[in-house]
């Protein structure tokens, strides 16, 4: 939990103790020059910021500046709060607009910071937020970090920073040495400070794709119990029990985050929320424990949310519409998506879904995928012929809304790709052009296997090497349909779709 007893030593105040009454954010303690009043309000934010619950950091943060006017750390955390590195995701006038309201001019900001120490991290934001693309300020800011990291080795929330500094150095996608970096300096960290949520929660950042899930387990079970009254502490836990394919885990970890949430609106008088990330994965684990019935209240939650007034797709103006996680409507798509994909349910009324999507240019191609997938599973032919002109317009579309983004443009382009070619594929294999069918899905695969894993549910909605595995299947070559799910499962370890088919594929013999 936080710790609030302030004591000055040397003008800076250190905090320890605990305050029983204090929700349960984590274990933070920041050497600072604030006032006393300013502490309880500032460790607060400090955690809340490690815990990406970042209006309630910022909120914080404005009350520890309302106790201490001159406080710049106050002010520091705050502008923190609009630079979401694992998201790649930053709202930079807003965090100038937050620094202007310290001072005027980098300057005099830093002449605000009352030790060395806190003078290096206002530089170091000064980089984040300076000029220059968000690439180039993002790698000049990972070094301000080292900086401090190598010049202030006690400081924990020094090598949390840099850790996380790291990890959004990663423009292009997840790369095994840049996340193994992060990863070696959070260990050595963690091992002294167990209780810290920055550490544990840029571990399993670190730890969550099949490749490195094992590693991060002691990080989840740990953060479970360090912040349990911030929901995406509670959620952040699932990143590594999806990568592990361990879904009761999955389920129990978004489950009690969705009621952490729910309570905490209820108690602020707003209505919870329905879509979103938390709600997504908690529907996509109960698919994969075989409860599509669970799973569809799930999903028939966010549709109310998503249809808004007079069943049109509502966004506001801010929100990036290539998002899925923060856009009731994209949120409500991606997750109608995987249920769809995951029942198998091509012919009932769900698989027609076209809920108005306006300028969602990312979720109105998942939309015409399924679509197409879901035609190409009735054997509809005119509606896959159709539906394949439409898939092929959507990406278009995507590829002109991508035009001149840096920022998560190569992801969205690769899967626009990979959905593409599997549909070319089934429209090949309803010619009855078998051959170039399955090499169709062979490049979508290898295509699909040459970009960076994206942690949680597969990014690609039907995996390319499951869809090959069933094209395969129904062809009676069980062995090479094997391989193609076992290639599958690497990549999506245990989920249940892939597992079937491969039970499937191992029970049959192929023709000799």
């Amino acid at each position: 939990m936080i710790r609030i007893v302030t004591v000055l030593l040397g003008g800076l105040f250190f905090l320890g103790g605990a305050q029983p009454d204090a929700p349960r954010v984590g274990d933070v303690s920041f050497a600072n020059s604030g006032a006393p009043a300013a502490q309880p309000a500032f460790l607060y934010g400090l955690a809340q910021l490690h815990n990406f619950e970042y209006d309630d950091a910022a909120r914080a943060f404005r009350e520890a500046q309302q106790a201490d006017p001159d406080f710049a750390m106050a002010y520091w955390g705050e502008a923190m709060t609009r630079n979401h590195p694992v998201w790649m995701e930053q709202d930079l006038g807003g965090a100038r607009r937050i620094l202007e309201r310290l001072a005027p001019t980098p300057a005099a900001r830093a002449a605000k910071g009352k030790t060395n120490r806190e003078q290096s991290y206002l530089r170091a934001i000064e980089t984040l937020y300076g000029p220059g693309d968000k690439t180039a300020r993002d790698l000049a800011y990972l070094e301000e970090m080292r900086r401090i990291h190598a010049g202030y080795p006690d400081d924990v929330d020094a090598t949390a920073f840099y850790g996380l500094a790291l990890l959004g150095s990663a423009h292009s996608g997840r790369d095994e040495t840049t996340y193994t970096a992060a990863a070696a300096a959070l260990e050595a960290a963690f091992a002294i400070h167990p209780d810290h949520p920055g550490l544990a929660h840029y571990l399993i950042h670190s730890y969550d794709d099949p490749g490195h899930a094992h590693l991060g387990l002691p990080a989840a079970k740990k953060y479970f119990t360090i912040a349990p009254a911030a929901p995406h502490a509670l959620h952040m836990t699932s990143h590594i029990y999806l990568a592990a394919g361990m879904w009761d885990e999955v389920v129990a970890a978004n489950e009690q985050a969705t009621r952490v949430s729910a309570d905490q609106a209820q108690r602020a008088g707003r209505t919870p929320g329905s879509c979103g990330h938390t709600n997504m994965w908690l529907m996509y684990g109960y698919l994969q424990q075989g409860r599509p019935d669970a799973a569809r209240r799930v999903l028939d939650g966010c549709r109310v949310a998503a249809t808004g007034v007079n069943g049109l797709a509502i966004r506001s103006a801010e929100q990036d519409p290539l998002d899925p996680d923060n856009i009731p409507a994209g949120s409500y798509i991606q997750m109608w998506s995987r249920y769809v994909i995951d029942t198998e349910d091509w012919s009932g009324p769900l698989a027609r879904e076209d809920l108005p999507l306006g300028d969602l240019t990312n979720a109105k191609l998942t939309k015409a995928f399924v679509h197409a997938l879901a035609a190409a599973r009735r054997s509809d032919a005119a509606t896959m012929k159709d539906a394949l002109a439409r898939v092929n317009t959507e990406r278009q579309a995507l590829e002109k809304a991508l035009a001149g983004r840096r920022e998560r443009s190569d992801r969205y382009r690769a899967r626009a790709a990979v959905l593409e070619r599997e549909i070319q594929a089934l429209a090949l294999l309803a010619d009855s052009r078998n051959d170039e069918a399955v090499a169709a899905l062979r490049d979508a695969a290898a295509n699909e296997q040459a970009t960076p894993i994206e942690f949680g549910p597969p990014f690609v909605d039907k995996p390319a090497h499951e869809l090959l595995g069933d094209v395969l299947l129904a062809m009676g070559r069980a062995s090479d349909a094997a391989a193609a799910y076992e290639a599958a499962l690497a990549r999506a370890p245990n989920r249940a779709a892939s597992v079937r088919g491969l039970a499937r594929a191992r029970s049959t013999k192929s023709p000799h």
